[in-house]
């Protein structure tokens, strides 16, 4: 008989049954829904032996040491910087837009005028938002950061998040500043690193444990159950009153009683070419005039330089919906006040039932990075007060 349920095999369900595992000494089941664990970081060698990211790119960085230390107990890791590039009116410039981006596209008096005002205006600073720019007191500052806005912010907002860029949170648009530098990491993090052997092996280590059950190809939905009028949470039929980690989305878990909660979703497109190299970076923005937002070349995490083949993989945005052949995967919750206010209705109700922990990007409708996942998942477990 097992002692703790977690729903869901990502980062926040597999962090959650090591810790309660290991150091609580619970028995743990998973349920998985897919037919594979490691959520979105699910990956695999394709028929080119090339190591694939199956839901989109994954990069681990952080600034906690912590972290990073817990993670590399499970596999080992291999330094990675990195970089992006972004296809602006046909050249390849650095993203984040920095001094390099600036030279490129500019003509070169303006390109050092604007380096100079630049300085003037923030100095000391080395990143800044693009909506700092717009508000400059410096009218050519002002006018740079519209351009800067139009050219690789706006299309690619409005692609991604299907909706025109006003509609959306400021914090999303700012989650990519301008450099004041010619530094083009994509992450400043300290540690920047990926799994050596791939992020599936990493989740196999993490919940080989004799205290942890695995079950996959499980749609929890079917065996959670919860009475509303009484408070009472059932698991394949009987009266079940031992914590609950859920990972997933609650609104599904509450049988949308209020509505469903809006996502973005992805359709992923993967290609195969006989060629070293595809792209010059990991990964090349696409702003602009095509459907898609980006392409993802998988050998360069890995720097598999020996291959003639290669796998890319482009992304077209799309509205989520469960139903649906494709877009049925909730990949980005979509961040406004009124989502959060639906979201708040669903966590409100959750408290009539005192065993079930909402934890992850899901659980939470927040965006969360690998590292702030795994420490909301350790925190929540402490938290538990579990002896």
């Amino acid at each position: 008989m097992e002692d703790i349920i977690v729903v869901g095999c990502g980062f926040a369900g597999a962090v959650a049954a090591r810790k309660l595992a290991e150091e609580k000494k619970k028995r743990v089941v998973i349920l998985e829904k897919r037919s594979h664990i490691g959520g979105n970081m699910y990956d695999s060698e394709d028929i080119n032996g090339i190591l694939v990211h199956w839901y989109g790119p994954h990069i681990f960085h952080t600034e906690s040491k912590r972290i990073f230390e817990y993670l590399r107990r499970f596999t080992e890791w291999v330094r990675y910087e990195h970089k992006v590039m972004g296809n602006i009116r046909g050249q390849l410039v650095p993203i984040p837009f920095n001094y390099s981006s600036l030279e490129d596209l500019f003509p070169e008096d303006n390109a050092s005028d604007l380096k100079c005002r630049l300085s003037r205006t923030f100095p000391n600073k080395t990143r800044i938002s693009i909506l700092e720019l717009l508000k400059s007191d410096d009218a050519e500052v002002k006018r740079f950061g519209r351009a800067v806005y139009d050219m690789v912010f706006v299309n690619y907002t409005a692609k991604q998040w299907g909706v025109p860029p006003e509609k959306i949170d400021s914090s999303v648009i700012n989650r990519v500043p301008v450099v004041l530098g010619y530094d083009n990491k994509y992450f400043q993090d300290p540690i920047q690193y990926m799994p050596t052997n791939g992020f599936t092996r990493l989740f196999d280590n993490m919940i080989s444990h004799p205290n942890i059950n695995v079950e996959v190809n499980c749609d929890a939905s079917k065996r959670i159950r919860l009475d509303r009028k009484r408070g009472r949470v059932y698991f394949d039929g009987k009266v079940w009153d031992r914590p609950i980690v859920y990972t997933g989305a609650l609104d599904e878990l509450m049988e949308y009683e209020f509505g469903a909660l809006p996502y973005r979703s992805l359709d992923l497109v993967f290609e195969r070419y006989k060629m070293n190299y595809y792209q010059l970076a990991a990964v090349v923005n696409y702003p602009n005039e095509e459907k898609f937002t980006r392409i993802t070349e998988f050998k360069h995490f890995t720097c598999e330089r020996a291959s003639t083949e290669t796998t890319i993989l482009k992304e077209y945005p799309m509205d989520y919906d469960i139903t649906a052949p494709k877009g049925n995967i909730p990949y980005y919750p979509i961040i406004n006040e009124e989502n959060l206010i639906l979201y708040a209705k669903y966590r409100d109700a959750l408290r009539r039932f005192g065993n079930i922990y909402p934890c992850g990007r899901l659980a939470e409708y927040r965006y969360y990075n690998m590292d702030a996942v795994v420490d909301r998942a350790l925190s929540l477990c402490e938290s538990l007060g579990i002896k």
